[in-house]
């Protein structure tokens, strides 16, 4: 049987070939960064990372990788939060991170033509001198790569009026496994054919390694001004939620936090958020000064019929970055007060927030864990951050159990195991929930007509029928919610 060593020298002799020398890396002392994503619970050192600074190195690694039958797993900057980046024991890393130019930006057909490896946040800088801006924002948006985001369909506080990465996106420019380049989508208003592009975005790297990416520029709104709301009840902050949207209102921004997640984030930013609040809901307008006033007006109505126990809107642009500061800053937050979390993502009718955050409060109890909840109320996509100590394989294991509970309840509540963050390995078990084998072939079907021998970030997304019967079989051993669904396994 090969070795790891000598499969690792066969894969660096051949890179090596291809590769500039500092463009290469395989020590471990070298390759221990690229050990995990922003999901460190888990780590793989990889074989080897390559960093390649043109297109043309891209597919001859591609091709190399192929040539071996190495795995590639493509990365960007790191900060998913679903292990799509975990690096393969036995494959290569292939880092973009050097693709960092924005190509073209033209003000007249507002669309920005960018490298994968260009920060999200890094568009909008570049398109404010011309009014405009790149709407999706993710809270790592700082950091993050536009390539990242379009392999996990990125949102942002932002996603409710604007729309996710998908939305947003008008081109994507690759390289398949073999090598060869491939384009999807147009820059013209529609392209032909199917709808190709829309299988690319969100797709985690599993159908072909992105370089570059054309996206939408919208026009910076004359004002925005957002309300910070209070509850004593968290019911009647879901309920305020769903009462928004039936009122006809689409707010530029719609986000909730429960009461431990505004202790964490005002004790790190301090952007005065009522700690006394069980629940606080951040509702946004923007447009022209006149719309912005009639919706704020309309807004602030319904959250006072729903049971707002104080109301406060935003009276200039500082106070109201400041209000967003603690939503944008909840993930570091929570890092101050727990050796580790691990972010969950899933999404659900904003009708059951309530039933959702009640169900959490009593998981923290039985998993003797805790759990502080943000998330994009406007849509239903959840992100409940579970503490714990990964140094301790007991509540690293409770955690898991904590997360797949949160996952399988957001399912019997009529959602989804994933909203923006992707499924990666974290939610492989869970895909089991809501797809049926059927189903769950047809996605793998599909990885194999662009990716034939399955090398391109292998073993994750699409479960394969043992993991899910494995699944099954743990699921009732673990006493959790029962699912009808396991049967068909």
């Amino acid at each position: 049987m090969e070795t790891r060593a000598a499969r690792r020298a066969e894969v660096v002799a051949a890179l090596g070939a291809v590769l500039p020398a500092h463009a290469l890396l395989w020590h471990a002392e070298d390759t221990t960064p690229y050990e995990c994503d922003g999901l460190t619970a888990y780590r793989q050192q990889p074989l080897a990372v390559a960093l390649p600074e043109t297109e043309e190195q891209v597919a001859a690694v591609l091709r190399e990788c192929r040539r071996l039958g190495a795995p590639v797993v493509a990365r960007g900057a790191g900060t998913g939060l679903s292990g799509g980046a975990l690096p393969h024991a036995l494959g290569v890393t292939l880092s973009l991170a050097k693709f960092n130019r924005i190509l073209a930006l033209d003000p007249l057909s507002r669309t920005a033509r960018v490298q994968c490896g260009v920060r999200n946040l890094a568009i909008s800088e570049a398109a404010a001198p011309h009014g405009l801006y790149y709407a999706p924002d993710p809270s790592s948006q700082i950091a993050c790569t536009i390539g990242g985001n379009v392999a996990e369909n990125s949102g942002g506080v932002h996603c409710l009026k604007y729309g996710l990465t998908v939305h947003n996106v008008l081109r994507v420019r690759g390289y398949t496994v073999e090598g060869e380049a491939v384009e999807f989508g147009s820059e013209a208003l529609d392209a032909a054919g199917l709808d190709l592009m829309g299988v690319m975005v969100g797709s985690e790297g599993m159908l072909a390694v992105i370089t570059e990416v054309t996206v939408k520029l919208v026009p910076k709104p004359l004002l925005a001004r957002c309300i910070m709301a209070s509850f004593d009840d968290m019911r009647k902050a879901g309920d305020a939620v769903a009462s928004v949207i039936a009122a006809g209102i689409i707010p530029a921004g719609l986000e909730m936090m429960d009461k431990p997640m505004t202790a964490a984030v005002e004790d790190f930013v301090h952007a005065g958020y009522d700690l006394s609040a069980e629940a606080i809901l951040l509702c946004e307008s923007d447009g022209t000064p006149e719309e912005v006033e009639e919706e704020i007006g309309r807004m602030v109505e319904v959250l006072q019929r729903c049971g707002a126990t104080a109301i406060s809107v935003s009276e200039d642009e500082a106070q109201r970055l400041r209000f967003w500061s603690g939503r944008k800053n909840a993930f570091p937050a929570s890092g101050r007060i727990s050796p580790d979390y691990m972010c969950m993502d899933s999404t659900i009718p904003r009708k059951r927030l309530a039933d959702i955050l009640l169900a959490i409060q009593q998981m923290e109890k039985k998993y003797g864990l805790r759990c502080a909840n943000v998330f994009h109320a406007g849509d239903g996509n959840l992100h409940p951050l579970i503490l714990f100590d990964a140094n301790d394989p007991d509540q690293l294991h409770r955690c898991e159990l904590f997360g797949a509970d949160i996952l399988e309840t957001s399912v019997r509540l009529g959602g989804t195991v994933t909203g923006e963050h992707g499924v990666g390995i974290e939610k492989l078990a869970s895909m089991c929930v809501q797809f049926s084998p059927g189903e769950l072939e047809q996605m793998a079907a599909l990885k194999r007509a662009f990716d034939a021998n399955e090398l391109l970030n292998p073993g994750k997304v699409i479960p394969s029928k043992h993991r899910c019967a494995e699944y099954g079989k743990m699921h009732v051993k673990r006493g959790l919610l029962p699912f009808p669904e396991l049967e068909r396994f």
